[in-house]
């Protein structure tokens, strides 16, 4: 019984998502009834069947154009619709003028699809937030309860082939995890221990307890959802031009109908049936229709098209934006690097043991938090070391740290600290060449000298040296900001590949280098994942943030890649260029049309039947055009 139910509710929605489209085709069949009865002398009754298919077709358009002429005060292509099709059946022509009904009716809820296919992205986003999540309690009992229930620091269990209920960090277990309906990609990604994990995401393989950290208003998955229904019912300033230019057009259309009635019987001996006949065709082929579609469908599908493949745009007009951008310019550490600096080199004095000294310099730099002492660390341990000698230390605040080691006492820091002499000696003076590669060295000594040094690098992703060679590929000029001094920064541009760099930014100079460029290239992208960032993707032509950077840059930002990955960049660039590529067509197309049609008819060469073929015809093209947008490309 509860199946028989659930159908039928699925069949409702159903019917009543494609209404318009049903009503065009029932109008359809009624027209094609009124013709058959009207070939067979049935008058009345083909009138009646025409007027039922003037009603049924037309109700929906109808309706749209009085609500919006009344609560806008400004007259739209639909009310010129209405009167051309009554303007039709005065004159005798019910059949144009039900053909015009049906096939606007048709354009409308081809339209209505467009709109639809792409509010869809949202409504199977929303879909995939779950509603209830296991609860698991102090006593480790595990409870169902609603999502909605759930604190700050519960403690959920997910298990294999369910969705993560919410934002959190794995605190047991270990797992994999799909995350296309966050970043576009179908990869599964393995989760360990202290692995962020987001609301919506598919847990694969094991079962994993999880913290909340993060209430579900702001989790990342309602950002998106919040984002890109925020963007759809922002409009562009072209689709807004064309709003105010509609309703302008649309009363001079009207004047020039009304002079039309009267001026061709005086000027041109037209008859009277002559003229009101060729000011309907007017009143069908100058409607702008096909210009009012041109933009919005195109728009609503990109937005649609990114936010599939990962890339969020705010609105139409940041596409717009991107699609003439000239210049980008990106964060070094974070966006262009990993951001966290990994050991490159690893020296030691002649005699010692390596893996001796690589214990003693990371049980020395364990009790740092800095990131270079945490890169020392973790270089060890790679190297196979789970355990390091035990260090007593005094921290040096700006300069280093100095130590006891079994005994004996040594110091760890900058060459300034350790003597700047017996360090650049050292290894045959090895220490410049390093700091020329744009690598920072840390140096370990002892009371005989320098025992060893570990040079260390922010290292470029492997994704950035791509996204740089596509942007370049797409004739944009790329610019690294970054606070690290010359030679760092020098090294580091080289290796991503990027035109030109910035180094020893502050926050508030980024601001001021990017409006150097917008002076030079007047659209300029900024890069970013840091509060530090925020400046300057305000500041900029468009703003793009990293999806997994800060929340105040993702707040700032225009564009947001839901991934790390920059390659998505020349993907939102591609995709806005073929919006704007699409609606110049869509344009060029509508307004051809329009002209060609209202010279035929002062021509006299078209009549009514083949003005509403041509007219509505159009439109439907441009919307199909439109929708093309909805591939991947």
């Amino acid at each position: 019984m509860e199946l028989v139910k659930e159908n039928s509710y699925h069949l409702i929605e159903k019917t009543k998502e494609h209404s318009e489209l049903i009503a065009a085709l029932f109008s359809g069949v009624l027209i094609l009834i009124a013709w058959l009865l009207g070939k067979n002398d049935e008058t009345t009754a083909s009138i009646i069947f025409y007027l039922l298919a003037f009603i049924i077709g037309g109700f929906a358009k109808a309706k749209e154009g009085v609500e919006e002429t009344i609560a806008n005060k400004e007259l739209n292509v639909e009310f010129l619709m209405i009167l051309a099709a009554i303007g039709s059946a005065i004159i005798g022509y019910w059949t144009e003028g039900a053909i015009l009904i049906f096939i606007f009716a048709v354009s409308g809820a081809l339209e209505t699809y467009a709109m639809n296919k792409s509010h869809k992205e949202i409504s199977a986003l929303m879909d995939l937030q779950p509603e209830e999540a296991w609860l698991v309690k102090e006593n480790g009992e595990i409870e169902r309860v609603a999502v909605s229930s759930l604190q700050l620091g519960d403690h959920l269990l997910i298990k294999p082939g369910e969705r993560v209920p919410t934002d959190g960090v794995i605190i047991e277990g270990a797992t994999s995890i799909d995350e296309a309906a966050i970043t576009g990609e179908s990869i599964p990604v393995t989760k360990l221990v202290g692995a962020d994990v987001f609301a919506g995401t598919v847990n694969m393989t094991g079962a994993v307890t999880m913290e909340m950290t993060k209430p579900n208003s702001e989790s990342l998955f309602q950002k998106i959802i919040d984002l890109v229904q925020s963007a759809q019912s922002e409009k562009s300033p072209s689709q807004q031009f064309i709003e105010r230019f509609e309703g302008t057009y649309v009363k001079c259309v009207l004047a020039v109908v009304a002079l039309m009635m009267f001026v061709p019987h005086f000027l041109l001996d037209w008859s009277w049936t002559t003229t009101f006949y060729r000011a309907m065709v007017l009143l069908v082929v100058a409607s702008p229709c096909a210009l009012v579609a041109s933009i919005m469908p195109a728009t609503l599908s990109a937005i649609s098209n990114g936010a599939r493949n990962g890339v969020l745009f705010k609105g139409g007009l940041h596409i717009e934006n991107l699609s003439v951008l000239k210049a980008i310019a990106f964060d070094k550490t974070g966006t262009l690097t990993k951001g966290k600096p990994v050991v490159t080199d690893f020296i030691v004095r002649e005699a010692e043991d390596e893996q001796q000294m690589l214990s003693i310099i990371a049980g020395i730099e364990a009790k740092s938090n800095h990131p270079l002492a945490q890169a020392i660390t973790s270089y060890a341990k790679v190297r196979g070391l789970d355990s390091f000698d035990q260090a007593q230390i005094e921290d040096v605040p700006g300069w280093g740290l100095k130590a006891t080691v079994n005994g004996n006492a040594y110091k760890v820091g900058k060459s300034e600290f350790v003597g700047r002499d017996d360090a650049f000696a050292f290894a045959e003076g090895i220490a410049p060449k390093l700091a020329e590669e744009g690598k920072t060295v840390v140096f370990l000594a002892d009371n005989d000298g320098i025992v060893a040094l570990a040079a260390m690098k922010d290292t470029v992703r492997e994704e950035s040296k791509k996204a740089i060679a596509l942007l370049k590929s797409l004739g944009i000029h790329t610019v690294m900001l970054t606070g690290d001094n010359e030679k760092t920064a020098k090294v580091i541009a080289k290796e991503a590949g990027v035109d030109a760099y910035i180094a020893e930014c502050l926050p508030e100079t980024k601001v001021n280098h990017i409006k150097d460029l917008m002076k030079t290239y007047n659209n300029v992208g900024m890069v970013g994942d840091g509060i530090n960032d925020a400046p300057a993707l305000a500041t900029s032509t468009t703003g793009i943030a990293m999806g997994e950077g800060t929340d105040v840059a993702l707040e700032t930002a225009d564009v947001v890649l839901m991934k790390n990955d920059l390659s998505k960049i020349a993907y939102a660039v591609k995709l806005s260029r073929k919006m704007q590529t699409i609606v110049k067509q869509n344009i060029i197309f509508s307004i051809s049309v329009i002209v060609l049609l209202i010279i035929s008819n002062f021509l006299q060469a078209v009549d009514l039947p083949l003005g509403v073929v041509g007219h509505e015809g159009s439109t439907i093209l441009v919307i199909l055009n439109s929708i093309r947008l909805l591939k991947k490309i």
